[in-house]
């Protein structure tokens, strides 16, 4: 009897910055969503960057959703395939953890431990600085057929899964309930009580 592959869903992103949050949000819709086997991890990666080099090196296959910069028109969904994964990581550095993704498969690769099979499932972002913010439609609005081109590929490797059924504890690899998307939009202040660019106490020009 064949093993199974191990395989990696990992979200990478900061959910402070609007579209940044992309990866993570992705991630914690699939975990909602869908149970899978004790083969698969599903991770929110963050802005952890070199950290999740152990990660990284245990998975035979890895699935990352980001917000990546493709030069694309804004909200349009890619994905990318094998040897092109680390380029598209760090095409154009839009945060810090895009650079630190790169140097960590740079590492699992100098370690010996690299994932057999990559997928970068990447949105073009709408809007970056906005601190705070939450994703902007045309972001949010990929996230199903992100999830839909995730389960695609995984498929091609034997991996199954089974809707979530409500009520069931969340994997323990990703963020409490209480920051999930829905909480973290109902929570945030209005743009009138919080002002989003800044303290404006600072923003004026001093002589």
């Amino acid at each position: 009897m064949n093993e199974q592959p191990k395989i990696l869903i990992l979200g990478i992103g900061n959910v402070l910055w609007a579209d940044e949050g992309f990866g993570v949000r992705a991630v914690e819709a699939l975990a909602e969503g869908y149970r899978f086997g004790p083969n698969c991890r599903l991770l929110d990666g963050g802005t952890q960057g070199i950290y999740l080099v152990d990660q990284v090196r245990w998975a035979d296959v890895l699935v990352v959703f980001d917000a990546v910069d493709y030069g694309l028109a804004p909200g349009t969904l890619k994905r990318v395939e094998g040897a092109e994964v680390p380029h598209f990581m760090g095409a154009k550095k839009m945060s810090l953890h895009q650079t630190g993704f790169q140097e960590v498969l740079a590492l699992a690769d100098l370690l010996g431990e690299y994932p057999g099979h990559l997928l970068l499932i990447g949105v073009q972002p709408v809007e970056l600085d906005d601190f705070g913010g939450s994703l902007r439609p045309e972001v949010k609005a990929c996230i199903a057929p992100a999830i839909a081109l995730a389960l695609e590929y995984l498929a091609g490797f034997g991996v199954a899964w089974e809707p979530h059924e409500g009520g069931r504890e969340r994997p323990l690899d990703l963020p409490d309930a209480a920051l999930r998307l829905d909480a973290y939009e109902a929570g945030r202040p209005s743009e009138a009580a919080a002002w989003r660019l800044g303290d404006p106490r600072f923003a004026a020009v001093r002589p």
